[in-house]
Order: structure tokens, then sequence, then C-alpha cells
């Protein structure tokens, strides 16, 4: 499916997180592992903030009402907290944009990776 807008697909991929993260409660509370508190989702677009907690179906968003119940529903259980993070900070853009060698190595860092091929 091709997206209209940069928002829906930023909309589209977090209702998947979502999903992914229901996956994820799932498998840990058949561990025996119960999550006490609100699952965090992180992300980096304010037109996906907007739609999300927009009471108001606009003609443009339309097309993701679905997918915007959806989160709605989660977030109004408490099950769910999304919270916004400014692309700078988004570690997630390591896998998925080309980055200046310092911001590349600053996130290499944060997320704990070491170079296996690097002399010791």
């Amino acid at each position: 499916m091709v997206a209209r807008s940069s928002a829906e697909a930023e909309f589209r991929t977090m209702a998947l997180g979502v999903c992914e993260l229901l996956w994820l409660k799932i498998i840990l509370e058949d561990l025996k592992i119960q999550i006490q508190h609100s699952i965090d989702l992180l992300y980096d677009n304010q037109s996906t903030k907007n739609i999300t907690y927009n009471p108001i179906q606009h003609d443009q968003t339309k097309h993701i009402e679905i997918d915007n119940h959806f989160i709605k529903e989660k977030l109004e259980s408490g099950l769910l907290h999304i919270s916004y993070v400014s692309s700078n900070q988004q570690a997630a853009n390591i896998l998925t944009k080309g980055l200046p060698i310092k911001r590349f190595e600053e996130l290499v860092s944060k997320l704990g990776m070491v170079d296996i091929h690097s002399p010791a």
C-alpha cells in the first residue's frame, strides 16, 4: 500500500508498533512476567500526535481512521503511553538514515554496540 502522506506512513507504523508491543506483552505474561505500568511508545512526528489526540476526524484522515481508533482505544485503556522524541534523539535513526560519523558513533555507543572487527 502506498501512503498518501508522511503522516499516514508514520501513523500506520505507529499502529504496527502498538501491535508488536501487545504481542510482546502477551509473551511476557505467558512467561509469568507482569507489566504493571503503561508501555511507552516513542514517536518523532508532530502530525501523528495531532491526529492521535484530535477527537475530530477530518476528510484528510479518513483513510487512517481504523488505525486511529485502535491506538486511541489502547491509550484510553491505560495500556499505552505515547511520548514525543525529537528526530535527532531517535536512536532508530542509526538503522534508517545516513548519519554523520560523529552522530553515528554517539548512537552506536548509546545502543551499547561494539565493533567486533576493530583492533582491541
